[in-house]
């Protein structure tokens, strides 16, 4: 389960249904044509009896942008749905089971559900909170850094774990920066390389309190769909210059030190349809987000060098948690080779 079919699939949750009269046929995956899986793969066998369908996710039974789910399951035939978990979409009972049920298709409902929710977690968090699944990434160097004490930066990390960040863009709906990333850096935030470069285009989204950035910046190139986040602190010109670029430019309640309220971006950006997220930088946007209990899931690239450096830039800025003990837990997920470099992934306790 997973890879660049599930990609395509956002917004929607990751269904991969397998309709089979014998192995290895009718794989189908939701894609960005708003085809449900379920359709998909049940039009591409025909409707023959002998017929199951292997689903990540429940089907669904109501009317969206396409014709529900378990209609077309039942118009094929299928004689047997395999159910990896229910969809928190269709409300309590498992509606779309009962259906099939009642329909007289055997359903086996539960298999896998653990890895099955996990690998529709971004969507089970929008659907449950109205907010976006938050991955919080970092590249440094290991005692840290993210820069040299004089603002160097490229390139600590390896081209291997530069590539490993482009299928993180992928995943995401939207990728979020702060304005000091736009303006230190010039990122363009797409997914540039490898084999996600034709994965749907993450929104990008920066987070500009007062309107530093200007609009010749990269992340206005029309490579991908921008929005900048902003307070009534920016100038009119400034927004006015945004929206003529091409952005999006949404007023965010400011918090207690006048800056963008990062619960008020996630609530935004969950109306927007945005599931998962992903912020990558700077330090005081990604303490912001630690501070606010708003991280699910870290994931560090660390390199083998150490920059050192009073002065020098680190992974997380503010004001930290004081004293020790009050430090954030996190659960290791995982630890592994990229290249030369360690990708290190961290969930944090309580968070599913």
């Amino acid at each position: 389960m997973g890879g660049t079919g599930a990609i395509d699939a956002l917004p929607h949750p990751r269904r991969r249904p397998t309709c089979r009269s014998r192995p290895g046929e009718g794989d189908g995956w939701n894609d960005t044509k708003r085809i449900c899986a379920e359709r998909s793969s049940s039009r591409s066998e025909g409707g023959a009896a002998s017929l199951r369908t292997i689903t990540t996710l429940e089907p669904c039974n109501r009317f969206g942008r396409t014709p529900p789910c378990t209609r077309a399951l039942i118009e094929a035939g299928v004689a047997r749905v395999i159910v990896g978990a229910t969809d928190p979409d269709l409300g309590d009972g498992a509606p779309g089971i009962a259906e099939l049920r009642g329909a007289g298709i055997e359903v086996v409902a539960g298999v896998l559900d653990a890895k099955c929710r996990d690998l529709n977690e971004a969507f089970e968090r929008h659907v449950l909170t109205g907010r976006p699944f938050v991955i919080l990434k970092s590249a440094s160097s290991l005692d840290g850094k993210t820069a040299a004490a004089d603002g160097t930066s490229r390139w600590i990390t390896s081209d291997e774990a530069r590539a490993d960040v482009q299928r993180l863009r992928a995943w995401s709906d939207a990728v979020v920066v702060g304005s000091g990333t736009v303006i230190a850096d010039d990122p363009s935030l797409t997914v540039r390389e490898g084999r996600y470069a034709d994965a749907h285009p993450p929104r990008r989204v920066v987070v500009d309190s007062t309107g530093r950035i200007s609009a010749g910046a990269r992340v206005f190139d029309g490579a991908a769909t921008t929005l900048v986040a902003t307070t009534d602190r920016t100038p009119h010109g400034r927004v006015s210059a945004w929206e003529e670029a091409g952005a999006e430019v949404v007023i965010i309640d400011r918090d207690e030190a006048g800056r963008v309220s990062v619960p008020g971006l996630l609530d935004a950006l969950g109306k927007r349809d945005v599931q998962g997220i992903l912020v990558e930088g700077g330090a005081r946007l990604a303490w912001a987000f630690v501070d606010g209990g708003l991280v699910d899931r870290f994931v560090f690239y660390l390199a083998p060098k150490v920059i050192g450096g009073e002065h020098a830039p680190g992974v997380i800025a503010g004001a930290g948690f004081m004293p020790v003990d009050a430090a954030l837990g996190l659960a290791f997920e995982r630890v592994e080779r990229v290249g030369p470099d360690l990708k290190v992934v961290a969930r944090v306790h309580g968070h599913r």
